[in-house]
């Protein structure tokens, strides 16, 4: 086990509005959107005085820096050499019942169903078998439900999985309805949306530290994200290639994945090495994001677009599809554009307007934030997990 024990980081002061629960939280750890909020989601429960227990194959990516009231617990998988492929659901689960028992918790939350809902449903089990009740919360978080899940291999698991859940959540209610379609559960599904520390994610108005990137009179455009063929990076590309036509701009590429080297082809075979800087993984988005003009998120899926939000709570408008739950996050014409899968010309030219006038631009930008503010900061939305975690502790007890 290692211990993340040091004062927090995070600006946000210690408030205690529920008694203190101990919570185990399973996620991917990598460069994805459903690690980052159960990551987030971690830091802020504990920064309530709540005590936070991540069980993961490795240290969530955004627990860099050490934070007061949270635990890692490593998974670790037999190399048996019989196991083609080593079965980390098994010992995922082996080490969820493991914590529980140590740590004494009340309650496990999981995040993104496969694996990690069964794993928690097997450590349920476990646990029963000594006298002892564990429920657990599975967030559902996008592809998750949308791909994997969809797969004839996966989807008997993962409807049972979520079915036999304690409770369950999801990120926006289009995900809720996609899943209720498609996998016909009947277990209640809430609504919970992500969210944004608003007091982190502000805009960055340091000119030492944009002049990094940019020069006075240029535009900074933004791509945040794993670079999955869903996040369709080349048409980002296109898009800032009819920008950086109308007026002097920089695009700052954040995150790394499998269609990072075809983007960086096409911005050779355009030309466009000198305006665009692919910056990899980085720990610190707050500062980078708040540094930005204009966001583009041009997916083929968003189940709610985390990337949005954070730019939101930056003054920065995005411009995204109009697909998923994008349209419960972005309001059209007001903190950003929407407009079709693959329809670059339209949000090449929704972007040009927005960056052409700078009243217009930091109006919408002003605007974003104060909806992040009233819809998604951290301070409305972790009270409703707290909620959610008291009713289902009480209804299992």
């Amino acid at each position: 086990m290692k211990v993340l024990a040091a004062i927090s980081a995070t600006p946000i002061a210690r408030v205690h509005l529920m008694q203190c629960m101990k919570v185990g939280i399973t996620c991917y750890p990598t460069y994805g959107g459903s690690g980052v909020v159960a990551t987030e989601l971690g830091i802020e429960l504990a920064n309530r005085g709540h005590h936070v227990h991540f069980i993961a194959y490795q240290q969530p990516f955004r627990l860099s820096e050490p934070q007061q009231n949270i635990w890692f617990h490593e998974v670790t998988v037999s190399q048996y050499p019989l196991f083609q492929y080593p079965p980390y659901d098994l010992a995922l689960a082996t080490r969820m019942a493991e914590v529980a028992e140590n740590y004494d918790l009340d309650i496990l939350h999981v995040h993104y169903a496969i694996p990690h809902s069964v794993s928690a449903l097997l450590a349920r089990q476990m646990l029963a078998k000594a006298g002892r009740r564990l429920p657990f919360v599975t967030t559902l978080h996008g592809t998750d439900i949308t791909l994997i899940g969809l797969d004839r291999s996966y989807l008997p698991i993962t409807r049972f999985s979520i079915e036999e859940s304690d409770g369950v959540t999801s990120i926006s209610e289009y995900l809720k309805q996609k899943t209720v379609t498609e996998f016909e559960v009947t277990n209640p599904i809430e609504v919970i949306y992500n969210f944004v520390n608003c007091d982190l994610y502000q805009r960055n108005r340091d000119i030492a530290e944009r002049a990094k990137y940019a020069a006075p009179n240029e535009r900074i455009l933004m791509h945040l994200s794993n670079f999955r063929p869903v996040k369709r990076v080349l048409d980002v590309v296109e898009i800032f290639d009819r920008v950086q036509q109308k007026m002097p701009a920089k695009l700052l590429m954040v995150g790394d994945g499998p269609d990072r080297s075809n983007a960086e082809y096409l911005v050779r075979r355009k030309g466009l090495t000198d305006k665009v800087e692919f910056l990899g993984k980085q720990d610190q988005i707050h500062e980078l994001v708040g540094l930005a003009d204009l966001m583009l998120l041009p997916s083929e899926l968003e189940s709610f677009g985390l990337v949005a939000l954070e730019g939101m709570a930056c003054e920065v408008p995005t411009i995204g599809t109009d697909a998923g739950g994008m349209p419960e996050v972005i309001r059209h014409g007001v903190t950003g554009y929407l407009a079709q899968v693959g329809d670059v010309g339209t949000m090449s030219d929704c972007a040009i307007e927005i960056l052409s006038s700078e009243e217009r631009l930091r109006e919408m930008g002003q605007v974003a934030r104060n909806e992040a503010r009233a819809r998604f900061c951290a301070s409305r939305i972790i009270p409703q997990y707290e909620k959610f975690y008291e009713r289902v502790v009480e209804r299992m007890a």
